[in-house]
């Protein structure tokens, strides 16, 4: 690993494999990874700091916890993995911050995760997560679709469609309208 503790790419991707992470998953935070890195170097380039290589890395490892489990506790878990890995914090809260465009420290407890706040606060975590909503399986869809899938899963007033909906403006008036 490099001096920042971030892992290469190809480590990453041995990270998923030795986890036990299945092609399908690899292949799903693969398109998340391409997809935030093309936000994030839009966003830099418009002159904001965000940390591309954080943003790469992160969204390759994100759903780590797949290789556990596909409920939503797989953020904990997949944090509980990186921090056993001893990753740096920052990729341990990007994989824990992932889920749902976020979950409160309320809506974690209803769902019986450890009592925290899961909801993305650094711009690398937002992207990531934005970014994650975007892709189905391995597949970029549009932001309404995302919504709607949410909702649909959800429903319609779920806090995280809302968050999901804020996340969108925020990002898309970061880079001028255009996502």
């Amino acid at each position: 690993m490099p001096a920042t503790g971030i892992p290469s790419w190809d480590e990453a991707v041995s990270i998923l494999n030795e986890a036990g992470c299945t092609p399908d998953v690899v292949g799903h935070c693969k398109s998340v990874s391409k997809l935030a890195v093309e936000i994030a170097d839009r966003l830099r380039i418009r002159g904001f700091e965000v940390d591309v290589d954080l943003v790469k890395i992160g969204a390759l490892l994100h759903d780590i916890g797949r290789s556990q489990t596909h409920r939503v506790d797989h953020c904990w878990i997949g944090a509980e993995l990186a921090q056993k890995r001893r990753l740096p914090e920052s990729i341990v809260n990007i994989i824990m911050r992932h889920v749902g465009a976020g979950i409160s420290a309320e809506e974690a407890r209803l769902l019986g995760l450890p009592r925290n706040d899961y909801i993305p606060k650094s711009l690398e975590e937002k992207v990531v997560s934005y970014a994650d909503k975007l892709i189905e399986a391995d597949r970029r869809v549009e932001v309404e679709a995302a919504i709607r899938r949410l909702s649909d899963g959800l429903g319609a007033g779920h806090p995280s469609v809302t968050r999901l909906r804020r996340l969108h403006e925020e990002l898309s008036s970061m880079l001028g309208g255009r996502l």
